[in-house]
């Protein structure tokens, strides 16, 4: 895996992160009127568009793979993030409360921890 790539994503998701965490201090809905709103939803959409390219990069990866790995783990960590980011953001644009924000808050933390998980399973620790 590219480990740049890696290490930006998930400094960017914790950003994204905090970024919600400021919505859901200030009690703001997610209701992408404002530029408050408006960043936080680029920022996230500029993340979903890096684990996009996480996703096809591993799987191309993995198929010129000359060593055992857990592939279909390997797969499911490549696939979640790019399945829970885009979940949470349009239940967060959905819920007019500041708990929307926090559905993104959970949502945005869960990507470290899935790529996380990912590079542990690319260097073997499966």
């Amino acid at each position: 895996m590219i480990d740049f790539l890696a290490v930006a994503l998930i400094v960017l998701s914790l950003v994204c992160a905090a970024w919600a965490l400021l919505l859901v201090a200030l009690n703001k809905p997610l209701t992408l009127d404002t530029k408050l709103t408006l960043g936080i939803a680029g920022a996230v959409v500029l993340l979903e568009f890096g684990l996009l390219v996480q996703a096809v990069i591993g799987v191309v990866k993995l198929i010129g793979l000359d060593r055992d790995i857990a592939s279909a783990t390997f797969v499911g960590y490549l696939i979640g993030p790019v399945v829970v980011l885009p979940l949470a953001g349009f239940w967060a644009i959905a819920e007019r409360s500041r708990w929307g924000a926090s559905v993104l808050v959970v949502g945005c933390l869960s990507v470290p921890v899935m790529v996380v998980r990912l590079q542990q399973i690319w260097a073997g620790h499966a």
